[in-house]
């Protein structure tokens, strides 16, 4: 199980892509095939360089990248249709959803994602923990994303505890930013 740094932690708040699943490999494939479906490759270095960010500001960075127009909104449709029909692929990163299972029922626990709501549910199903949340923050729920500290605050603020007393768990570092920025300590897994 994964080692807690010292701390009051009085509520638990996980990113879910790449943190509690092994997904981040299939949102690749998905970015791919989008970008395929308008005579482009999407770079993996890039996509691994941009992990965490939301999806309406990877299509901006893809626009000027490529000299292209996409709408932000066709394009997260289309990526989000292909992701979805992978879902069954997805796997638990063990380690992390061990302590989840651990602590369920004895700390308050949320998950804070960039992703849609309907994806991150369905990503939770997957691997077998979406029950054992108490809320369930998606990008619908807040104005600004990761880096920005709204994700955290928002998870923190549905589970009435105050953010110096939460501990995040993020994959990548723009994730660990935005947890930071809301006042908490951050465990890169």
């Amino acid at each position: 199980m994964l080692s807690l740094p010292q701390g009051d932690f009085r509520a638990f708040i996980f990113d879910c892509d790449g943190t509690l699943a092994d997904n981040m490999h299939l949102h690749y494939r998905a970015w791919s095939q989008t970008l395929r479906d308008h005579g482009r490759e999407f770079p993996e270095e890039i996509f691994y360089q941009w992990g965490g960010v939301p999806t309406g500001e990877i299509v901006r960075r893809l626009n000027a990248m490529f000299a292209l127009s996409l709408e932000v909104e066709d394009i997260t449709l289309r990526k989000e249709h292909y992701y979805r029909e992978m879902i069954p692929e997805v796997i638990p990163k063990a380690e992390t959803v061990a302590l989840v299972r651990f602590h369920h029922g004895k700390t308050p626990m949320a998950v804070a994602s960039g992703g849609h709501l309907d994806l991150v549910e369905r990503t939770l199903r997957a691997v077998g923990v979406y029950e054992l949340f108490d809320t369930v923050v998606g990008a619908e729920d807040y104005k600004h994303g990761k880096p920005h500290p709204d994700p955290f605050l928002t998870a923190a603020a549905r589970l009435d505890v105050a953010p110096q007393y939460c501990l995040a768990f993020e994959d990548t570092e723009v994730g660990a930013q935005s947890a930071r920025a809301a006042g908490m300590q951050c465990l890169l897994v």
